[in-house]
């Protein structure tokens, strides 16, 4: 029995440790997408208007997320293989380009390494399956929609779509709730907050959100089910709340300067992800 017991244990440590290296390499493709991804849609944007308004197309570098290679933005050097190893690369170059010594920003090793962890956290939650492999993509997704959002107040629905779709694919087979919380979830997630957006704009004139809150969250309640919506809902506003009132008093933010929701929402789906039900128990025990 112990021998059995000490097997399972190995397994599921190697099993965590393969997902965190995978987790290591695939973050430094999220880098990527982070980066180039508003701008992807800026040109696409760009040439739309052009468009409409019978003009030619501006003169762009073609600009996908394969080409053209990594570069350094201050200098143009090309990033060679050996200068992008996850995390270790920047760590040797004490976070400057080799080429112009230019600062190269640690959000970068940040990335990967949280990548890692929660590809990680996720294979020994879940253990070796389809909740594990779900779990990983939506981390990637979450990751993503998260900084993309910090940088530009955008979550494209390039991301969001596909993950909502991915989300009910999985629990067509119920990998993480019956299919029909899910599809319940998946509506009630957008019509709530559609609902929020509507009401403050009609009672201020103001957009208090964007759209893409809605598909975030709404492809959150296709993941999770409608049940875990309440505790997302809670749990993002209260943290936005605190970092909000946070960076007004601190950092002397406008209080017309709009601040982007979808990484609240992104970090509670990642709670409820790993503690949902353990979560909303201990919620429904204190109320």
């Amino acid at each position: 029995m112990m021998i059995g017991g000490l097997t399972s244990i190995l397994d599921t440590t190697v099993f965590a440790a393969a997902c965190g290296l995978f987790g290591l390499l695939f973050g430094s493709f999220l880098n990527v997408v982070i980066h180039r991804l508003p701008k992807m849609m800026e040109n696409d944007w760009q040439c739309q208007c052009a468009e409409l308004r019978g003009e030619e197309a501006p003169a762009q570098e073609p600009l996908s997320l394969a080409l053209p290679r990594s570069r350094c933005p201050s200098c143009g050097h090309s990033i060679t293989a050996l200068e992008n190893i996850p995390v270790i690369s920047w760590l040797v170059l004490r976070g400057k380009c080799s080429a112009c010594k230019a600062p190269i920003s640690f959000r970068y090793p940040f990335v990967e390494a949280l990548t890692s962890l929660l590809a990680a956290l996720a294979a020994a939650h879940f253990g070796f399956g389809w909740a594990a492999a779900g779990s990983i993509l939506l981390i990637c997704g979450l990751i993503v929609l998260t900084f993309i959002d910090f940088d530009t107040q955008l979550l494209p629905d390039s991301i969001t779509l596909p993950l909502l779709w991915a989300g009910l694919l999985f629990n067509l087979f119920g990998i993480y709730t019956d299919i029909q919380s899910a599809i319940i979830g998946a509506m009630v997630g957008y019509l709530s907050l559609w609902s929020v957006y509507w009401g403050f704009k009609l009672c201020t004139g103001k957009e208090g959100m964007g759209f893409g809150d809605f598909k975030l969250l709404a492809a959150l309640g296709a993941w999770l089910g409608w049940q875990i919506l309440p505790l997302i809902i809670l749990l993002s506003s209260l943290v936005g709340a605190v970092v909000g009132i946070g960076l007004i008093l601190l950092a002397k933010h406008g209080r017309d300067v709009p601040i982007p929701f979808g990484p609240y929402l992104a970090s509670a789906g990642l709670l409820a992800v790993f503690w949902g039900k353990e979560l909303t128990q201990l919620y429904l025990h204190l109320t």
